[in-house]
């Protein structure tokens, strides 16, 4: 069921629709501040938009690493099933 959710980002006030729970919503919220936090030390002159797109290219390289390691992970996975499949078939001849 989506519910509208009140959090604040970058001091504005918002509220969101989402079928996630309140508790889901707030660890997005703070991953999202904590982020724009960690641009925005990086940025001088307090630019927001600077600060926005450089958070979002930063996670945007989270989600890309953590893709890959997924993707990885995902194909040792099928390798040791495949394995495992293949000692079977040989035990049951």
């Amino acid at each position: 069921m989506i519910a509208t959710h009140s959090i604040r980002v970058l001091g504005r006030d918002l509220q969101v629709k989402s079928v996630a729970t309140p508790e889901r919503v707030a660890q997005v919220e703070a991953l999202v501040n904590e982020k724009l936090a960690e641009a925005e030390a990086k940025v001088s002159g307090g630019d927001t938009q600077l600060v926005v797109i450089l958070a979002l290219m930063n996670l945007a390289e989270a989600c890309l690493d953590a893709r890959k390691q997924l993707a990885e992970e995902q194909r040792t996975c099928s390798e040791r099933v495949a394995g495992l499949i293949e000692r079977l078939d040989r035990q049951q001849l």
